[in-house]
């Protein structure tokens, strides 16, 4: 059986969530219910003792009766009680069969989601089209001794922390609604000096119920110079994975690299926590680009990332994509393409 659970129905999201076998903090009603771009939903399969839950982000395509099923920003993906490669043949098949069934029913034209790096959900979407090969993330095994976990690190990330030490730079941790609103700032420097979209800019009411939660286990890190807030992250702590899921850079301070330091604290903090690794992510877009360098100087440890672009209704597909002025056959990396249409 499927059926759809939406923000209002915050206890049975919370307790299938909890008793799936691997989750991370992005499937959560919380984090689900701080997402602004459409309606949270649940879609839950149920088939004996077994359930699979997949979390997305309902959003009307404008001017149509049409809408599609996104994600949330990070990695999400499908969840179960049980692991995905054990899963009886014909339950995944079952799965497929209702959960297409339900798209023809809402209307969706489209489906996306970024897969998590860290679970095998493939079997589960193996029969689907649209699985996307994005990249790597790199990874810190946070398992290794310290003084093994620094040798990873390339020699020149070594120094610059070492040197940040000498200087007096040092992290502490932010609880105040001012050092907040201070990452705020910071956070928001850093997008948009970057040319980040507006997807990517969140006031500090934002940042400030993100540390709300008492679903998974976040905290803001900060390192100071002085008394001067250089930089900063919001760290979520799920199951045995960090995430450094916000990071941003004061302009000024871009040289000295107070983010390394930040990422040497975070590997401590998260080996006394009991985590076993720290996500750094990829590049942007997922590319191999400047970013993935620089996180690529802590970790050779890289996993595969896969999103899921998946067309349920291929004529409609193409109708709203023509109509916004775009092929279908571009190779703009972007899903779905009339969404990006919409933009240009």
């Amino acid at each position: 059986m499927i059926q759809v659970l939406t923000a209002d129905n915050q206890v049975e999201w919370q307790a299938y969530v909890q008793k799936a076998a691997h989750f991370d903090f992005y499937h959560t009603w919380y984090y689900h219910s701080l997402d602004k771009t459409g309606e949270p939903i649940l879609v839950l399969y149920t088939e004996g003792d077994v359930f699979i839950a997949f979390p997305f982000i309902k959003r009307n395509i404008p001017e149509t009766a049409y809408c599609d099923f996104s994600c949330v920003y990070g990695y999400t993906g499908p969840i179960s009680n049980q692991e995905f490669d054990q899963l009886d043949r014909r339950i995944l098949d079952n799965f497929q069969e209702e959960f297409q069934a339900l798209l023809k029913d809402y209307n969706a034209i489209s489906v996306f989601s970024r897969l998590h790096c860290f679970f095998n959900q493939l079997p589960l979407l193996d029969k689907f089209d649209g699985i996307y090969e994005n990249g790597k993330a790199v990874v810190i095994d946070l398992r290794l001794s310290l003084d093994v976990l620094r040798s990873k690190y390339q020699t020149r990330v070594l120094e610059k922390i070492k040197a940040m030490r000498r200087k007096g730079y040092y992290v502490k941790e932010g609880k105040s609604a001012e050092e907040v609103r201070e990452f705020a700032s910071i956070y928001t420097e850093n997008m948009k000096r970057i040319g980040a979209s507006d997807f990517y800019l969140f006031n500090p009411e934002y940042f400030e119920r993100l540390l709300q939660s008492n679903e998974f286990n976040s905290k803001l890190l900060t390192v100071y110079d002085g008394d001067q807030a250089v930089c900063g992250a919001i760290i979520v702590c799920t199951q045995h994975i960090i995430q450094a899921h916000l990071l941003g850079t004061r302009t000024a301070y871009l040289q000295f690299s107070p983010a390394k330091l930040l990422t040497d604290v975070i590997c401590i903090l998260g080996r006394d926590m009991g985590m076993e690794f720290f996500n750094l992510g990829g590049g942007l877009g997922f590319k191999e680009d400047s970013l993935f360098s620089w996180k690529a100087g802590f970790s050779d440890l890289f996993l595969k990332f896969n999103s899921w672009r998946y067309i349920a209704d291929p004529e409609q597909y193409i109708r709203l994509t023509t109509e916004r002025g775009l092929d279908v056959d571009s190779d703009v990396d972007f899903f779905p393409l009339y969404r990006y249409a919409q933009k240009v």
